[in-house]
Formats: structure tokens, sequence, C-alpha cells
């Protein structure tokens, strides 16, 4: 009995993780540029070490945390400023703690202070992993190949100016994992700089202008999970009644009458 209620229990602990990833998933179904992590479903490996040697315990896989990158819905805007990442192509902002971190979000605005943000508030870099300056009073637009460009307002019939570069990578040989401000950083630590911008990969980056990405997560699939989820769930406490049960079936029998 042991053995049976030491591993539907360990199930139940780390199936936990995957109810609050899928709930995570279907409160950002929504969110611009949100991506779900790729799904992980318990594992049961075999325990080493003090106990008994039958005991296994269901265990969530180390990609658990990896950004699955794949492409949302885009939505039109016409806005110049609004860009879609394609592909594998992520973006560079400022990560609460001072780092270059990276997103999909793309919608992006000029502050009062002259610095160009994301609709979530992190400051979008340049690819020198800068903060992008805008002049008072200036229009801003942005080229599909990255470039910022900046119009003086009071003269519509001038000439655009760059301003800087977006700081854009390619992530589809670099896995790419969510940090605490939601925000994603490569896997392998390894590859990360001083700054954490990690080198681009092989593929071009692109970029959609005047149009947002949405969120990669699906929810009439995020609901078919969850309810796979609890199903599974009350399995499991079944398991734990009825090995009660029959603990206490044979207790009963092996009492002295």
């Amino acid at each position: 009995m042991d053995k049976l209620v030491y591993t539907a229990l360990g199930a139940i602990s780390n199936q936990s993780f995957q109810r609050v990833q899928l709930t995570n998933d279907l409160a950002n179904v929504s969110t611009i540029g949100y991506k779900r992590s790729i799904t992980a479903r318990p594992e049961t490996v075999a325990l080493e070490g003090t106990g008994l040697p039958t005991r296994y315990q269901a265990v969530i896989s180390a990609r658990a945390e990896e950004i699955n990158l794949g492409e949302g819905y885009h939505i039109e805007t016409g806005v110049q400023t609004d860009v879609a990442m394609n592909n594998f192509t992520v973006l560079g902002v400022q990560g609460d703690n001072g780092d270059i971190a990276f997103t999909r979000r793309g919608d992006i605005r000029a502050t009062e202070t002259g610095l160009l943000e994301t609709g979530s508030g992190h400051l979008v870099l340049d690819d020198g992993g800068n903060p992008i300056t805008v002049p008072a009073d200036t229009l801003v637009s942005i080229g599909t190949d990255g470039t910022v460009y900046g119009l003086d307002g009071g003269d519509p019939a001038g000439v655009p100016v760059a301003l800087g570069n977006l700081l854009l990578r390619d992530a589809s040989a670099t896995p790419l994992v969510r940090r605490t401000d939601t925000l994603y950083t490569p896997a392998d630590p390894e590859v990360v700089d001083g700054n954490g911008d990690f080198p681009t990969g092989p593929e071009p980056v692109s970029i959609s202008v005047g149009s947002l990405e949405g969120s990669n997560s699906d929810a009439v699939e995020v609901m078919v999970n969850l309810l796979d989820y609890y199903r599974s769930f009350e399995t499991q406490m079944k398991i734990i009644k009825s090995s009660e049960e029959l603990d206490e079936s044979g207790s009963r029998m092996m009492s002295v009458r």
C-alpha cells in the first residue's frame, strides 16, 4: 500500500505544475504576443537512494519552461509602430533587472520621456543593446527591416531620419525559457553574453509592420487539456481512497477476535 499511495501522491504533486501552466495559457489567450510553454506531461522514473527500492515518482520534464514559438494569428492594425515577429524572430527589450531580454510583443509606442516601449512597459532596445530615444514632436515609424524612423511633426513633407535599428534575433536554433517578468531568455546560459544577448540564428529575422501577433494559446485546446488533468486528478484520488479501504480491510482480517 505504501508504494501505491506514494506513487499516486507523487503524480498529484507534479501534475499541479501542469495545472498552473494550463491555467496561465488560458488566462493569456487574448494577450498580444503571448507564447505558451511546451506541453509537459509527467514521466514516471525510478527513485534511487533511501527508501524502498521499488518506489517510483512522476516528474516534470526539464523542458516544461521552454517557450513554444509557434506563430499566433496576425491582427492588422495599420499602425506603423505595430510589428508582428515572423517565424522564430524575437525582439530585444530591457528586462526588470536591466538586462537584455526578449519578447514577441510588438505594440511599440513612444513614451512622454522620449523612449520606445512595448505595451507591457518594457523599453525597446537597439541593436547595440541601448534604449531607442525619440526627439520631441517626432512621428515614429518602423521599416520592414527593423529600422526605426523619425519624422519632424512640424514638417510633414520632410524626410524621415533613422533613429536606430530594433534588436532582433532569430531563435530557431536557441531554445528560450520564460523569465519571472514574463520575458524570454535562452535556456542555455552558455550562449548568453554578459548583458543577456545571444547570437542570432541561421534564419533571417523577419517582421510584419502594421500588424500585431495574437497569442498562440488556443482556448479549446487548453480547456480539453484541463479536463484531462482533472480526470487524472480524480483517478489518483480514487486510487488513494481504494488503497485506504484495502488497508483497512487487511487490518480487520488480521485483527485478533
